[in-house]
C-alpha cells in the first residue's frame, strides 16, 4: 500500500505508539523519524505487490513484450508523447496502451484514435496503478508478441513511484513548464527512473527554467539515469526518444521460473 498517503486496501492496519498524538487534519502522518507516536504502517500489501509484480514480469518476457511504466504530474504531456510516438513507430513495431486515471476515458480516446489498441483503468480514488491492476489490464489488452506496451500511470510525481508493476523500465516525464526544481522536491521519483523525458523544451524562451540545470537536478539524484530533452509539439528530440525505445531493449529483472499462462495470479 502507499506508506504516503494510505491508500490501496481495506486491510491496511495503522498503529500509533503513543497517546494523545495530534494527527495531521488530513489524516496524513508527516516525517519520517523514528519516534514515539510516528504512525507505522502495515507493509505485508507491498510485498504482495511485488509478487504479482514479478509474475506480471515473467508473463511479459515470455511473450518478449516490453512495458513501460510512464509518470509525471499531470499536464507534463504523457498523452501527448504516446500519440506521436504511436504514429512515429507504428510501421516499425506493434504497440499497445494501458491508461490509468482516477475517473474518465478521456486519454484512452485520444489514444484509440491513433489506432492503437488501449485499456483504461480508472483508479477512483487511488493514486496510482499496482501490479494487480496491471495484470487485469493485461488480460483485457491481450498485447501481440514481441510488441511494445505503454503503461501510462496516474498522474502524481510520488506514489506511482513505489509499486513495481511488472515493467521492463520506468519513464518519468517532466516539462519544462513545471520548473527545474522537480527532481529535487520529488527525488524517489526520479531516482527509481532509467530515462527523464524532459517535455515542451519549445517553451524555454518563455518560462524561467534553465535546461541545464533542469538535467542537472536529475542526475544529482540519479546518476545514471539517461535524460533526454524534446517537444512533442515540434518533434525537437524524438529522434532520441525513438532510438532509446527501438535500440536500448530495456528488458527488466526476469527472476528463473517456469513459463507463465496468465498475468494474473
Amino acid at each position: 500500500m502507499c506508506s504516503t498517503c494510505g491508500c490501496g486496501g481495506s486491510d491496511v492496519r495503522v498503529e500509533a505508539h503513543a497517546e494523545g498524538h495530534d494527527h495531521a487534519p488530513d489524516g496524513h502522518a508527516h516525517g519520517h523519524d523514528p519516534v514515539p507516536g510516528v504512525v507505522e504502517i502495515e507493509t505485508a500489501l507491498l510485498a504482495k505487490n511485488d509478487h504479482l509484480a514479478r509474475h506480471n514480469r515473467a508473463w511479459l518476457a515470455d511473450r518478449n513484450i516490453v512495458a513501460l511504466n510512464l509518470m509525471s504530474s499531470p499536464g507534463s504531456g504523457k498523452t501527448s508523447l504516446l500519440r506521436r510516438t504511436i504514429a512515429e513507430l507504428a510501421a516499425t513495431k506493434p504497440i499497445a496502451v494501458i491508461e490509468g486515471d482516477q475517473e474518465t476515458r478521456i486519454d484512452a480516446e485520444r489514444i484509440r484514435d491513433t489506432g492503437a489498441p488501449v485499456v483504461q483503468i480508472n483508479t477512483g480514488a487511488g493514486c496510482h496503478l499496482d501490479a494487480d491492476m496491471l495484470a487485469r489490464g493485461l488480460v483485457e489488452l491481450r498485447p501481440q508478441e514481441n510488441s511494445l506496451v505503454f503503461v501510462e500511470n496516474v498522474g502524481n510525481l510520488v506514489c506511482p513511484a513505489l509499486f513495481d508493476l511488472g515493467e521492463a523500465a520506468k519513464v518519468v516525464v517532466v516539462s519544462v513548464t513545471e520548473g527545474e526544481d522537480k527532481p529535487l522536491k520529488y527525488p524517489y521519483m526520479f531516482s527509481v527512473a532509467d530515462v527523464v523525458v524532459i517535455n515542451k523544451i519549445d517553451l524555454l524562451p518563455y518560462v524561467d527554467v534553465r535546461l541545464d540545470s533542469l538535467m542537472a537536478h536529475c542526475r544529482a539524484v540519479n546518476a545514471g539515469v539517461e535524460v533526454l530533452p524534446l517537444s512533442v509539439t515540434t518533434g525537437e528530440g524524438m529522434a532520441a526518444w525513438r532510438d532509446w525505445l527501438l535500440t536500448s531493449q530495456p528488458t527488466g529483472a526476469v527472476p528463473a521460473r517456469a513459463p507463465v499462462d496468465s498475468p494474473v495470479v
